[in-house]
């Protein structure tokens, strides 16, 4: 299995390349040369525990790999999460389903992929010799589970951009509270399209890249999408098999990577109806399934921020497929999107994709709603995925994250006071981070000046 970029002009390379590189050096995101069939897999993975059927799943990816070792990596990763299905699937009432993506241990469904890419930059560096320093922005998520997948890891630094102010206060101390030296948090003037937008540019500098061994763990990086495309196979495997023939995955979606990983499974043969991208008041996707136009609004903070982002990176994925392959006209819409902000899809195909759009207020009566009719707490990102559910498929909402992250909207919408033993442990912590400008050049200087040095690792365990 080779990888090719999304823009055309980078080599075809290995699974292990394209994790270690992240951001192809042409700009574009990294996708399989083809993919592959798992139809005829189905029947042999119905039966599968989670990690038995991560390690089938990856096999067909991460061929450049050892299997023992690829097996080893999938069994160490998720033997921190609190629920022995890693991602149970529970039933609401006839036809509606929760997909709960919440039990690692930033208790946000990034855990899912972040664990396992954390060990395998693990087994990389052993394997190397050679350090890492990781770069990622987060939107809230993102931050924690990243600094949790690797945290305990010999040579790697992590930085890790977010927005200050616009994110929750306690998704911030998940990443300002863990004590750890090799931990960056970099707090930046702006929003996270910005940060997003700086660490793209950091990346795009090739030289700055290789001298510092930087790689990446946003959704840019292809093995963290890869990893994500397991829970919907497991969820169908939940479900009864007369309730298979209509599935709707319904997903909480700023950045397109997670809904982006299930249409992704469905076009290498799982068989369900759709996909519906449920967004919040920033609502940059439901405009464009909408309408066909991608184009960037102003951004509103709501009580959703980890969905609070305008231009959604892994869309370029989407457009490379919609393009039917096209490298250079998928290079031409993203120049134009770039420089103003607007890329008008003619004769647009929603490639069994649907939207929805929740405002503030919405998601408050929806939380409060759901609670009434089921006695289900879900956090305001989950939310979004309630409005509007057709009655006529069987859907499989995705529960992103945790309630008890976002206590102050919970308590305003249901009275109750939903918490973690983790969470509260970290009100008692000191939170260290690094307020910065949002400039790429400050930025890199931080990097610079705090990234791990390289060491003579070959032979050590770290």
């Amino acid at each position: 299995m080779r990888y090719i970029s999304t823009r055309g002009k980078t080599r075809p390379v290995t699974f292990s390349e394209a994790m270690a590189i992240g951001l192809a050096p042409d700009g574009g995101l990294f996708l399989p040369e083809t993919l592959p069939d798992i139809a005829p897999h189905l029947p042999e993975w119905e039966n599968l525990s989670y990690t038995d059927l991560t390690f089938a799943f990856f096999r067909l990816f991460a061929t450049d790999m050892n299997e023992a070792v690829l097996r080893s990596v999938i069994q160490k990763s998720y033997g921190k999460f609190d629920h022995e299905k890693i991602v149970p699937l529970r039933c609401l009432e006839e036809n509606l389903y929760i997909l709960e993506l919440f039990h690692g241990p930033t208790l946000a469904f990034k855990d899912i992929a972040l664990q396992l890419l954390g060990n395998l930059y693990e087994e990389q560096i052993r394997a190397s010799g050679k350090v890492l320093n990781i770069l990622a922005a987060t939107s809230g998520d993102t931050g924690a589970a990243a600094i949790h997948g690797l945290l305990g890891k010999k040579g790697v630094n992590i930085f890790i951009l977010y927005p200050e102010g616009r994110i929750s206060s306690l998704q911030e101390r998940q990443m300002t509270c863990t004590g750890a030296e090799n931990v960056f948090p970099l707090a930046i003037e702006g929003s996270f399209d910005d940060a997003q937008k700086i660490l793209k540019e950091i990346f795009e500098d090739e030289s700055f890249k290789q001298d510092l061994g930087l790689s990446a763990v946003n959704s840019i990086n292809l093995a963290r999408v890869i990893a994500q495309c397991v829970y919907y196979l497991y969820a169908w495997f939940q479900l009864p098999v007369e309730k298979r023939d209509r599935v709707e995955f319904v997903v909480p979606t700023g950045n397109f990577g997670n809904v982006l990983a299930g249409w992704l499974t469905q076009k290498m043969g799982l068989p369900v109806t759709g996909f519906k991208a449920a967004t919040n008041q920033n609502d940059i996707l439901h405009r464009l399934f909408s309408s066909g136009r991608y184009e960037i609004g102003e951004l509103q903070p709501s009580c959703a921020p980890s969905m609070d982002i305008q231009v959604a990176s892994n869309f370029e994925r989407f457009i490379y497929y919609a393009e039917n392959g096209d490298t250079g006209e998928v290079r031409r819409i993203m120049e134009e999107f770039k420089t103003t902000g607007l890329h008008v899809f003619k004769d647009f195909k929603r490639h069994n994709f649907s939207s929805s759009r929740a405002t503030d207020g919405e998601i408050q009566d929806i939380i409060g709603r759901v609670y009434r009719d089921y006695g289900y707490l879900v956090d305001p990102h989950t939310a979004c995925a309630f409005k509007e559910i057709d009655e006529g498929k069987t859907s499989i909402l995705l529960a992103t994250a945790h309630p008890a992250k976002f206590p102050e909207t919970i308590r305003a919408a249901t009275g109750i006071e939903s918490q973690s033993d983790s969470l509260e442990k970290l009100k008692a912590m000191k939170i260290v981070k690094y307020p910065i400008s949002a400039d790429k050049v400050d930025i890199q200087n931080f990097i610079r000046h705090h990234a791990i040095a390289q060491l003579d690792l070959i032979g050590e365990n770290p």
